[in-house]
């Protein structure tokens, strides 16, 4: 839980995800998009993957990836974020963070 939450803080927008995973590729991709770049931590390349993943679902997750972090709060994973983005709301959270 503590390495899960020192990298989700280390920058405005994090995400942790799979390298094989779809759905972690079109968030990024979505972040790019609006003009952020997040900091991706790819879990399955850590040596600490199956905890962090564990830490990740615990902080409230309902899938362990892709887990998005704004200013260090868990957002959630893609179901979250893409309700944030069609209702308008993704687009003020990201503000800061843009490039």
């Amino acid at each position: 839980m503590e390495k899960v939450m020192r990298l989700a803080t280390e920058k405005g927008v994090v995400i942790f995800t799979k390298s094989s995973c779809c759905l972690c590729y079109a968030v990024n991709v979505l972040f790019q998009e609006i003009g952020v770049y997040p900091v991706v931590h790819e879990i399955d390349k850590d040596p600490d993957g199956k905890e962090m993943e564990k830490a990740i679902t615990k902080l409230g997750c309902n899938a362990p990836v892709p887990a998005v972090f704004i200013g260090g709060r868990l957002v959630g994973s893609t179901n979250e974020v893409m309700s944030l983005h069609l209702s308008g709301s993704l687009a003020p959270l990201l503000r800061p963070y843009r490039m």
